[in-house]
C-alpha cells in the first residue's frame, strides 16, 4: 500500500470521525433542548398549581371560628335577583375557602367546615358585597334597596334584617331576594328553596 493511499484512508477516517462527532453533538443539543423544555413546562405547571391552590384558602382565619374540620354543616340557599336565580355552581364561586363554601358543582348547598363561620365571611371569599341593603357582584353591579326595589332576607321562612353575621345551622333554608315581589311571589321563592335537596 502506497503512502498516498494511506494518507487518503487516514483522511477518510478523520472525516468520518468528525462527522460522527458533529452528529453526536447535534443529538446532545436536541436532547438538552427537549429536557430544558420539559423542565420549563414542569416549573410553570408547579407555579400555576401553587397560585391556584393558594387562592382556595383566604388569608387568615374567620374571626371566632372553631378548628377547621370540626363540623360538617349544610344549609340550602336561594338568591333571586329580579326573579332570576343567581348561580353559585359556576367555577367562579366553587370552593373559594376551606371554612365555608359551595362545592361539588352545586350552587344550592352551603358547606360549613368550622364552627362559628358567618355568611359574611363566605360572601367576602366570593368577592360579593353583602350588607343589609346591598348585594354587589364582583363586577361592581350593585342591587340596593331604594324606592322601587328592596333587598330581603329570610331564614327558615322568617324575614330578618341582615344575614352577614348569621352562622348557618344544619338544614337551614336561606333566601336572598331582590326586587319588588309581593308576598305570593316570595312564598313561591320560599317553596322553591324548600324543594332543594342538600348535597352532603
Amino acid at each position: 500500500m502506497g503512502k498516498k493511499e494511506r494518507e487518503e484512508r487516514e483522511q477518510e477516517r478523520e472525516s468520518f470521525y468528525e462527522k460522527r462527532q458533529k452528529q453526536q453533538f447535534k443529538y446532545k443539543a436536541i436532547g438538552i433542548g427537549v429536557l430544558a423544555g420539559v423542565v420549563a413546562v414542569l416549573a410553570i405547571s408547579s407555579y400555576n398549581f401553587y397560585v391556584l391552590s393558594s387562592q382556595v384558602v383566604p388569608q387568615g382565619v374567620p374571626p371566632g371560628a372553631g378548628p377547621l374540620g370540626n363540623v360538617n354543616i349544610q344549609a340550602g340557599i336561594l338568591t333571586m335577583i329580579y326573579g332570576q336565580q343567581f348561580d353559585y355552581s359556576s367555577t367562579a364561586y366553587q370552593v373559594k375557602n376551606a371554612y365555608i363554601d359551595f362545592e361539588k358543582e352545586n350552587g344550592e348547598t352551603i358547606h360549613m367546615h368550622a364552627a362559628n363561620v358567618t355568611l359574611g365571611f363566605l360572601y367576602n371569599s366570593l368577592n360579593i358585597g353583602l350588607t343589609d341593603n346591598c348585594f354587589t357582584f364582583p363586577d361592581k353591579r350593585a342591587f340596593c334597596t331604594d324606592d322601587k326595589y328592596s333587598l330581603k332576607f329570610f331564614v327558615n321562612h322568617h324575614q330578618v334584617q341582615d344575614i352577614s353575621n348569621y352562622v348557618i345551622k344544619q338544614n337551614d333554608r336561606i333566601l336572598i331576594s331582590y326586587g319588588n315581589e309581593n308576598s305570593t311571589q316570595i312564598d313561591a321563592q320560599l317553596a322553591k328553596l324548600d324543594s332543594f335537596t342538600l348535597v352532603p
